[in-house]
């Protein structure tokens, strides 16, 4: 059951599937790009204080606990 309403979803589906592969491949690495800084940005926000140092520590423990092991 589907609580919220997506009024736009079928018009999306339409726009995804009038890309081409290419441009499909492009958005997606964009999006990718997109949610990683978005990541960053609320770590930082998260541990203000730490230094450089220990703030790429923190970011790469955390993407490692991201990544897909199945592949």
């Amino acid at each position: 059951m589907d609580i919220k309403e997506r009024k736009n979803h079928r018009m999306y589906i339409q726009v995804l599937r009038q890309m081409s592969p290419e441009k499909r491949l492009l958005k997606a690495f964009e999006l990718s790009h997109f949610s990683k800084q978005l990541f960053i940005h609320g770590l930082r926000k998260r541990f203000p204080n730490l230094s450089d140092k220990d703030f790429q520590k923190e970011l790469l423990k955390r993407l490692d606990k991201c990544h897909n092991r199945n592949y």
